[in-house]
């Protein structure tokens, strides 16, 4: 079944910054000129299946960055600091766009609850369109139990369809892995 999910994040939201960078810099433009879809990973350094699609993750930000999807690393816990997620990124060679969601903005924009999770936005003249969040892929049927390859790649499939201008299928299964910690914001 296809299910074309497309729930509009207000250009409002871009008027304040999304996150910081790892420099403490605001991150206010999540798809630049030329962007056609945008992909936020939510990660944590400190979940092991979170660690366990960074290849993957990787894998697809080399395929589809050069037609203009743009990835995002975000990190949405609070002991995900920039120095904690400079370390990650050493650690795992990662080589990417971070983003800390220290308000959980994206958190809240893409209805995230899991690292890892994933969304795919399309840049349009009213803000950005989410039309897909869930899994990565089938990897992993629940918490402890894991196929030895995914036979199902939600992710994948759904930016072909965005860049296709193809309606999006739903994720097969919910997205496995950590909770993200709620912030504790005034």
């Amino acid at each position: 079944m296809l299910l074309l999910l497309c729930w509009l994040v207000p250009a409002a939201w871009a008027a304040q910054p999304f996150g910081t960078d790892l420099k403490g810099r605001p991150v206010d433009n999540l798809a630049p000129s030329g962007s056609r879809a945008v992909v936020l990973f939510f990660a944590a350094s400190d979940c092991p299946i979170s660690n366990r699609y960074i290849p993957e993750i990787e894998r697809l930000a080399r395929e589809f960055s050069p037609e203009g999807v743009r990835f995002w690393w975000v990190y949405p816990n609070p002991e995900d600091t920039s120095q904690v997620v400079r370390s990650h990124d050493a650690q795992f060679d990662i080589h990417a766009e971070d983003v800390l969601d220290t308000d959980q903005l994206l958190t809240r924009m893409a209805h995230a609850t899991i690292t890892p999770e994933v969304a795919v936005f399309v840049p349009s003249s009213d803000g950005l369109r989410e039309m897909y969040r869930g899994r990565i892929d089938n990897r992993y049927v629940s918490l402890g139990q894991e196929r030895p390859s995914a036979t199902r790649h939600d992710l994948e499939d759904a930016i072909r369809a965005v860049l296709a201008n193809r309606p999006v299928a739903k994720p097969g299964g919910p997205a496995v892995g950590c909770s993200i910690v709620p912030r504790n914001l005034p």
